[in-house]
């Protein structure tokens, strides 16, 4: 039997909020794939026979995550920042563009609150911006983790072109395991889904439970993605719904 919706409506987080913003200034409506008439959650953005909002998990974090996103990312429904938004209340979302930069993103990276980090390969990177570990620093500040939601093109473009980026330490990840993700295919084998990244990250600050639960997420997103893609039913007895229930009721 299909696991009722919660009744409650979700308040919009960062993501959401950018995709209605993003969506009111199309030119023409995005059509996602599937669904009937392209009908989808406005909670997870999946076909509503296969809704996952009640298995939507927020926990309380220290570190936070800044998610610049490419042009369209947040009308995708495969992308995983969303994900990172439902789990992680600090969380915030700006759309990337090379000519402008939302005064709110420049005073969100001079919050003497954070202590921000942008995630990115440190083979692109001079050698003395480049750090592996998360060091606490002298004033408490909490790490914030800005993260390129892009396709590696487009990561990389941002990357060169935000000036406003160029004084921060580059967090450089070196996992030991591989993706998981499965919803679309890149061309490098070390590239991780946003989500992942950000479950590292979470990992390094010393958040072990976060990062698992990112992932257990993630996991199960995956599989109701899937199972619509088929015109399978969830199953939601299965093993990624078990894995999240456990870290749920720790």
């Amino acid at each position: 039997m299909p696991r009722p919706v919660a009744t409650l409506a979700l308040e919009p987080h960062a993501v959401s909020r950018l995709r209605s913003a993003r969506l009111a200034r199309s030119a023409k409506p995005f059509l996602a794939r599937g669904g009937i008439k392209g009908e989808r959650c406005a909670g997870c953005r999946l076909v509503p026979s296969h809704c996952m909002c009640g298995a939507r998990s927020v926990l309380p974090t220290r570190a936070g995550v800044c998610l610049l996103m490419a042009d369209i990312e947040p009308l995708k429904p495969s992308n995983t920042g969303w994900l990172i938004a439902d789990v992680v209340p600090d969380t915030f979302a700006f759309g990337w563009a090379r000519t402008e930069v939302d005064p709110a993103l420049l005073a969100l990276l001079t919050d003497p609150q954070w202590q921000p980090y942008v995630v990115f390969p440190g083979e692109f990177v001079l050698p003395e911006r480049v750090v592996h570990e998360i060091q606490a620093t002298p004033t408490g500040q909490r790490p914030l983790f800005i993260l390129l939601d892009a396709t590696w093109p487009e990561a990389r473009k941002m990357f060169r072109k935000s000036p406003y980026l160029n004084t921060l330490p580059v967090l450089s990840l070196n996992p030991q395991q591989v993706s998981l993700y499965q919803l679309r295919r890149s061309r490098r084998g070390d590239h991780f889904c946003t989500s992942e990244v950000a479950s590292l990250c979470f990992e390094l600050a010393g958040e072990s439970h976060v990062a698992e639960t990112l992932q257990a997420y993630l996991e199960v997103y995956t599989h109701h993605y899937l199972q619509a893609k088929h015109q399978l039913p969830p199953d939601w007895q299965g093993q990624a719904h078990e894995r999240l229930r456990g870290l749920m009721e720790v």
